[in-house]
């Protein structure tokens, strides 16, 4: 039991930070041009493909530079000349335009590499185990997911908070007119909050390929559930989207590793209750339901406190 709680930590802090990692941008943007971006996991989806065809070219390290910004560029050029094209005719357009786009990305992706799932390998310099805990080897490599998406959590925080460039953002989300006569290109700096938000997904789809499956559908798989995160957090709230990914990880993880159900805790059925409904619900198992669980919060979250866990906008 001991060994299951550990493990299922472990796993379920790892998948949450993964969770982050990708939720982090679509938070920066949403909680600076208030743009909800549907296209966010298609960006991640690059970052992958873009990842593994890199390390193909040029090895690991080199993509883990050069594809995040490449998904940048991409989507500084859809704020330029897409986004900023349908503002103003306001946030329908903007989230009809981002939901046509990430349709767009999935066929192109199919259409360069196919629908088959890549060859994305772990690099052989992370290839070997970190620890052994309980008679389980824990890859290097997720270690170094881990320690990336926390990094990157501290590295926004602090850009955000603290320095001259977050304040700027800030101030031309809420007083576009005033920072432009203070002699800051406000456009410009929506355009590069856009790419920043890519590229964090970028980052997430090139460390995470070669841990998941890296195919065109791998936007639809997470892309749900990344909806889930940041409105449980509070939209546009990093540290409400750093808890969210926390604990929706570590539930689903937890609910997997679980077979219990409610015939393994209370016994079986009377057999006159055998072919009812009843008697199916009765031996469904908690990992059967775990996809479901995060679904299950976010509706909760919305009835009880529809602002999120630390919402910082009434949207």
């Amino acid at each position: 039991m001991l060994e299951l709680i550990v493990i299922s930590t472990l796993n379920g802090v790892l998948f949450g930070m993964l969770l982050f990692l990708l939720s982090s941008g679509l938070t920066v943007i949403f909680s600076m041009m208030g743009v909800l971006n549907f296209a966010h996991a298609s960006f991640y989806m690059l970052g992958a493909f873009f990842g593994y065809q890199l390390t193909r070219w040029i090895g690991f390290w080199p993509a883990l530079v050069i594809a995040p910004l490449l998904v940048g560029a991409i989507g500084m050029a859809v704020e330029r000349y897409g986004l900023r094209n349908t503002h103003k005719h306001g946030h329908v357009a903007e989230l009809l335009l981002t939901f046509g786009l990430a349709f767009a990305i999935e066929e192109i992706v199919s259409m360069i590499w196919g629908k088959s799932p890549m060859d994305y390998r772990v690099p052989q310099a992370l290839d070997f185990s970190a620890f052994t805990i309980f008679s389980t080897n824990y890859p290097a490599y997720k270690m170094f997911m881990l320690a990336v998406s926390v990094l990157i959590f501290i590295a926004l925080l602090i850009v955000l908070k603290r320095t001259r460039v977050g304040l700027i953002v800030q101030a031309a989300l809420t007083h576009p007119s005033m920072v432009a006569h203070l002699g800051h290109n406000v456009g410009r700096v929506f355009m590069l909050v856009f790419g920043v938000g890519c590229a964090l997904a970028g980052v997430a789809g090139v460390i995470a390929g070669p841990a998941l499956v890296t195919q065109s559908d791998m936007a639809g798989l997470l892309g749900p559930i990344l909806f889930v995160v940041i409105v449980f957090g509070g939209l546009g709230s990093l540290p409400g989207a750093f808890i969210a990914s926390l604990v929706i990880g570590l539930v689903q993880t937890f609910a997997v590793a679980l077979n219990g159900s409610l015939a393994s805790l209370f016994g079986p059925l009377d057999p006159s209750f055998n072919a009812t409904v009843l008697a199916d619900i009765w031996n469904v198992t908690i990992a059967q339901i775990a996809p479901i669980l995060p679904y299950v919060l976010l509706v909760l979250i919305l009835i009880f406190r529809p602002m999120g866990l630390m919402g910082a906008r009434e949207t």
